[in-house]
């Protein structure tokens, strides 16, 4: 399909977004202005290689094949070859403005640049790119080499070519594609949202710890991790910083807005495992569940999250920012649920998930208890 891909940004994401290329049999440029940051892409890469070829998972021939088809650079002039090129630096908007500016210099018309953004406007930056309908988002999730799942995202700009382009190729590489209207967020870091949020919010008030809630997570709902464990995982500095760039770009909508106890672990520099300390301390032996808190009270949380979750999946479909398919994938493959919203709203009965939210709208009479019109119109048709 294409002879040459170029990935632009050597850190963790871009390496395994390179590996991945390569191993589906592409040739690889990765490009990274600084040289340590490429040589321990390039000592990573051979660890990670080294790991299948010890799993019995690739041979040794294989092993040099894929390695072989990457090369290593800091010069940007080295894609002009590349039919596809992938960005995946920091995720700021003008320095990624900045990057499609010098790619203006060096791409012709029939380059497509896509971006591994997970929050920022694929329409504003498409409109940077001199050919705008040949830019869209392949967002990546971490790691790329062991997450099945890749959001493919137009902009306005977007050629329908260069949407089949982008799902053919996604496909190739033996990954499950989504596709999502250019939306703050997408789809899986937009209908994650309450397992962080609302989580936050029982804590603040309260009603458990957080090593309670993230059990009644993983006890009663089968979650590989709890919320405050995940959100120690991803990094404080990540997470925050997506809640906030998804709540300010949906207008301030209550249902995302960011929480003081996780600013506060901003600004100490507690950002969870990376730091040793998040909501966590991990010099310490982690605390333990209070199981003594009665089996209402974990259901409660569990509910309460877990309902808020659907809430947003619906929310999404009725706001067709993906299909009902879509969003089930998306949570299974990007986020490792354990279920797909929408099928464990009917497991539950979409009656007591519309009462459960009502419920909280009743105590709170705050729109981010608002239930969405999907589950209201899914009870008048059953």
């Amino acid at each position: 399909m294409f002879k040459s891909v170029g990935v632009i940004g050597a850190g963790a994401m871009g390496s395994g977004i390179a590996q991945v290329i390569a191993s589906a049999g592409y040739e690889v440029c990765l490009i990274d202005v600084n040289n340590d940051v490429l040589q321990r892409a390039k000592n990573n890469l051979s660890i990670s290689l080294g790991k299948l070829l010890d799993k019995g998972k690739i041979n040794a021939q294989e092993l040099n094949a894929i390695f072989g088809r990457i090369t290593f650079d800091n010069e940007l002039k080295s894609l002009l070859d590349c039919e596809l090129i992938i960005e995946a630096i920091i995720e700021d908007f003008e320095i990624k403005k900045s990057l499609i500016h010098q790619l203006n210099e060096i791409t012709n018309e029939e380059t497509i640049l896509a971006s591994n953004t997970s929050s920022l406007s694929i329409t504003s930056l498409a409109k940077e790119y001199k050919n705008s309908d040949n830019f869209l988002g392949l967002h990546f999730f971490n790691p790329a080499t062991l997450m099945q799942l890749v959001e493919i995202i137009p902009a306005l700009q977007t050629s329908i070519d260069t949407v089949e382009s982008g799902k053919n190729f996604i496909e190739s590489l033996g990954k499950t594609f989504v596709l999502a209207k250019d939306t703050p967020g997408f789809i899986v870091n937009k209908v994650a949202r309450p397992y962080y949020g609302e989580a936050i919010r029982i804590y603040e008030e309260g009603i458990a710890d957080i090593a309670t809630i993230d059990f009644a997570m993983t006890s009663l709902g089968g979650f590989k991790m709890g919320p405050f464990t995940l959100m120690d995982f991803i990094g404080h500095d990540v997470n925050y910083k997506v809640t906030s760039q998804v709540w300010t770009s949906f207008h301030y909508d209550s249902r995302y807005k960011p929480s003081f106890s996780q600013q506060r672990l901003v600004e100490a520099g507690y950002l969870g495992k990376k730091t040793n300390k998040g909501f966590y301390d991990y010099s310490i032996s982690l605390p333990l569940a209070k199981t003594e808190e009665n089996e209402l009270t974990l259901e409660y949380i569990y509910m309460r999250i877990l309902c808020m979750l659907i809430n947003e999946a619906a929310d999404t479909v009725f706001n067709n920012i993906c299909t009902e398919d879509d969003v089930e994938n998306a949570m299974l493959f990007g986020t490792n649920y354990p279920k797909g919203l929408l099928a464990w709203a009917n497991e539950l009965g979409i009656e007591e998930v519309i009462y459960r939210i009502d419920s909280m709208y009743d105590r709170y009479h705050e729109d981010r208890y608002r239930v969405s019109p999907y589950l209201r119109d899914r009870v008048s048709i059953l």
